[in-house]
Parts: C-alpha cells; structure tokens; sequence
C-alpha cells in the first residue's frame, strides 16, 4: 500500500555553485564557477533522460543550492526550458529561485521575472552586521533591503526572506530588531530557522576548538516562541515549524509537497527524488555527476522503498511539522489503521502535557510547545510497533 497526495508533482534543481561557502551550511556546493557549462549541458541531459510516473503533472519548479543566483538569467531560463520541454507542467506554476543578496542586481532580477520565474526567496539570514559575519554571509544588511526593493521592482509578487536564529549571546530583543527589519521590508513569506551545528562545516570546527558557546537549547526554545508571537502580530501566520506567511495564498507550494506525500523529482548533484513509495538521490559530487553524465549514466547514488510502517512514520513525521497537522481521515483510510486506536497512548500523553491542540478533532497537531519538542514527539510515534503490511 502506498499513500498518495492528490496533488501534482513538484520538480527540485540543485544548481551546485556558491561564491564563497557558508561557515553554517552543509547542502553540498562547489565555488569553481567555471564548471557551471559543464554542469548546465549535464543537468539537461539528466532532465532529458528522465521518466515521470504516466499522467503526473507538475505545478511547481523550485531552484536550490548552493546559490542559484550565480546563474546568468539566460541560464536559468535554458534550464526551465529544459523542463518545460520535458515534463507537463501545469498553467500558471509556481517557479521558486533561491537568491543571495550579493549576487544579484537590478537587472538580473528583472530578467530572471522575464524568464519566469515568478517567486524569489531571498536567502538575507540576519540583519546585523554583525551576525552575517559570524554566519560567513558575502553580502551586507543594505545589500540585502536592496535586493528585495529590486525584487519588487522586478515585479515579483512573491517574495521571500530567509532568517537564522540562535547565534550565540543573541538575546530575545536582538532576534526581535532581525525581525522586525525583516517585517519592515513587507515580504510575503518567511523562513526563520534555528541555528544547527552540522558535522564537518567550519562553524562546528570552531565550536568544538572552544572559539564560541552555542546558544543553549532552553535560550533556543524561547526565541523559537517568541518567533511565533512577533511574526503573527505582524501579520504573518505559521503554517510549518519554520516557515510563515502573509496568506494561504503565499505558502511555499513547492516545500508544502515535501510535507504532504506529493511525488517530486530532483535534478543536479545530491538532488532528492520521491515517487512514493520509492526514494532516491544523486551523488553529491559535481565531479562525479559530470563524469555520470558523460558516460551516459545515471548520476544516482540510491534508493530505497519505504515499506507500509516507514510509510506510516513518515507520514506522521511530516504531519507533526505542519500546524494543520495530520488529517486522521486521510490516515484511517490511506493505512486502513483506526487514528485512535493506533496511536491512543501517544495522544493521551501529549493531551496531558498540552502539547497537542483539542479545538478539532478531525486533526492531529501540535501546539506551539508542542513544536517546540517536534523531534522528541516524534520519538514517541516512531517508537511504536507497526505492522509491516496493510490490515486484511
């Protein structure tokens, strides 16, 4: 048994290149920009070969990194040319390109909206001068009120920022001034993420030789309440653990898939892909993908099948990060498994600790404190005995 979102596809393209690397950040990037023809003529062949389940449409198209804005807009728009040609993509899709404020202009900005591209997400991360140079960012707070000026000015409808929470020393007002910097500037959508030491980047290297204490957790988790508070009395609701926005209508269609069960396909060194029930990735090596390419093979690293109980973790995994939560007539009838029944001493306990929201019950959500132990809640759910095929 496999569970599928009705919705359309989504299609993911990791354009590998970054001008400098971020001391925080482990997503897999190259800083040689010479290979990028190289890498472009590999993408296109990859996107040429590619199959897609009969009868999948897809209705968003979402450029990630690294930093696709190196691109010169010509070659973003050969990319979604590729796709187009390849693929049916719906009227009207919603076309994401991740940008850094120091790589783009006035100009730039307004060809990539004529390329159509149609939703700019703005990777700003703080507004102090301060907090970019420990994060390692190559661009300034000006540079970044600029790009989302030029953005609208573009004509993009659509924009996003970008945010980073839990610097060390950062106290709730200096979060709060990033905040409200970024409130200033009106955008549709933001991203506020907590602040993650990944193994292997620079930023944990120099925490582990003692240069810096992170911030604790009981610090992180009041900035993360306070995230919640201040952006809604500006306006802006959260729909996921991370991410807000102005309306339904501005929710990112393109990430909401990878909480949903929608099918997608990735493209480009380390990208994801997912027609459920099967999963699989691209090697995260732009040397190697090239090489891949060359030879007329498939660039992917592997794959794996989610059987019925992974399904049924996955499902609740994603579930939980959304405010609307799990739909638990959706659960009962894609897993034939009573919602209650299944999970009742689970339930009972995060009712009891105020952790799960009881204004309806055709759901399963968390409340805000209840995000605030995501990770710890879904050990519970994950913890539990499955079944490893459907009831009969």
């Amino acid at each position: 048994m496999t569970i599928l979102s009705a919705e359309p596809g989504g299609i993911y393209i990791h354009v590998p290149f970054c001008v400098r690397k971020c001391a925080y950040c482990d997503f897999y990037s190259n800083t040689d920009l010479s290979l990028i023809p190289s890498f472009l003529d590999a993408l296109c062949r990859e996107i040429r070969r590619a199959d897609a389940p009969p009868g999948l449409a897809f209705d968003t198209l979402y450029l990630g990194g690294g930093t696709p804005s190196v691109l010169a807009p010509d070659q973003i728009g050969h990319i979604l040319e590729a796709v187009r040609g390849r693929f049916a993509v719906r009227p009207d899709p919603e076309v994401t390109l991740e940008a850094n404020p120091g790589t783009v202009t006035p100009g730039t900005l307004a060809a990539f909206r004529r390329m159509g591209v149609n939703r700019i997400n703005i990777g700003v991360q703080s507004f102090s001068e301060a907090g970019l140079r420990f994060l390692g960012r190559i661009h300034t707070a000006e540079e970044a009120r600029l790009a989302v000026r030029w953005a609208r000015e573009a004509g993009f409808e659509n924009i996003g920022l970008d945010l980073i929470y839990g610097l060390p020393k950062q106290t709730e007002g200096d979060w709060i001034a990033d905040m409200a910097a970024a409130a200033a500037l009106a955008p549709h959508h933001l991203s506020c993420y907590m602040l993650t030491y990944e193994a292997g980047t620079p930023l944990t290297r120099r925490m582990a030789e003692g240069r810096f204490r992170p911030l604790s957790e009981d610090r992180v988790g009041g900035l993360f309440l306070t995230t919640i508070r201040f952006l809604a009395e500006k306006g802006y609701a959260q729909y996921e653990v991370s991410n807000f926005a102005c309306s339904a209508e501005k929710r990112a269609r393109h990430n909401r898939k990878y909480w949903s069960f929608a099918p997608y396909l990735g493209f480009g060194p380390s990208a994801h892909s997912f027609i459920p029930p099967e999963r699989r990735w691209n090697i995260a090596s732009l040397e190697e993908y090239l090489a891949f390419s060359a030879a007329g093979k498939p660039a992917v690293a592997g794959r794996e099948v989610l059987s019925y109980a992974q399904q049924i973790i996955e499902v609740v995994f994603l579930g939980l990060r959304q405010n609307d939560g799990i739909r638990i007539s959706d659960f009962e009838e894609g897993f034939g498994l009573g919602f209650e029944e299944t999970f009742g001493g689970v339930l009972s306990e995060l009712r009891k600790n105020g952790w799960l929201k009881t204004d309806d019950a055709s759901r399963c959500a968390l409340t805000p404190s209840g995000m605030l132990f995501l990770d710890g809640i879904t050990s519970m759910f994950v913890s539990m005995d499955f079944p490893e095929s459907p009831p009969m």
